[in-house]
């Protein structure tokens, strides 16, 4: 069967309706982006809405991190006072070592004093053996003592020092600046750096 010809007016209308099909699609198309934005948009009005059970986590969450925060420096404090506590105990076992012979030595020093007085009190008739007897001695006893970090404080002609001497007298003396050490009575020592013993002296003053 002959397909019937189409008039002008069939033609125009096909026309309308081709033009129509796109036109429907592209507003379609629109219709679905503006849909897509509002639920979007809900989703963040969602978001942003008060959530009673989302606010309790967030806070719990809050109070987690403070806590953590907390404990942290907690440890740290600790870790502080543990290298603190480790490093004053070192110190004083340091301190304990290089004192523990302060009480001996207090005890050695009085030998010590009475050998150089031997030696010093010596006459013309002491034999020479006798003499380099007791030098030796002195020596020894000297030596033993620096081995474990004894000093001996001799200040002649030094200006007196009150933290290492202990003024016995004062005497006149033109001849030498004030508070300049003449003689000394009695030899001082240090152990470890530490006074022992302070040397007994005798201290010039300005004459007249």
């Amino acid at each position: 069967m002959a397909k019937d010809p189409q008039t002008p007016l069939d033609e125009e209308l096909a026309r309308q309706e081709e033009e129509a099909e796109p036109q429907a699609q592209e507003g379609e198309l629109e219709a679905a982006i503006e849909g897509a934005e509002e639920a979007e948009q809900v989703a963040r009005e969602a978001e942003a809405s008060d959530n009673p059970e989302a606010e309790v986590l967030a806070a719990r969450v809050e109070e987690l991190e403070q806590s953590l925060a907390e404990a942290k420096d907690q440890a740290l404090r600790a870790a502080a006072e543990a290298q603190n506590v480790r490093r004053r105990a070192e110190q004083e076992a340091e301190k304990a070592r290089k004192f523990a012979l302060e009480r001996f030595v207090k005890e050695l020093l009085p030998v010590v004093d009475s050998l150089e007085k031997a030696l010093e009190a010596m006459g013309e008739d002491a034999t020479e053996a006798h003499r380099e007897g007791v030098s030796m001695t002195l020596k020894m006893q000297h030596d033993v003592l620096g081995k474990f970090g004894v000093e001996m404080v001799e200040p002649h002609g030094e200006p007196f020092d009150p933290q290492y001497h202990e003024a016995m007298a004062m005497v006149p003396n033109p001849e030498l600046e004030p508070n300049t050490v003449m003689d000394v009575m009695q030899k001082g020592y240090l152990l470890n750096g530490r006074l022992v013993r302070p040397a007994m002296v005798v201290v010039s003053q300005a004459a007249g």
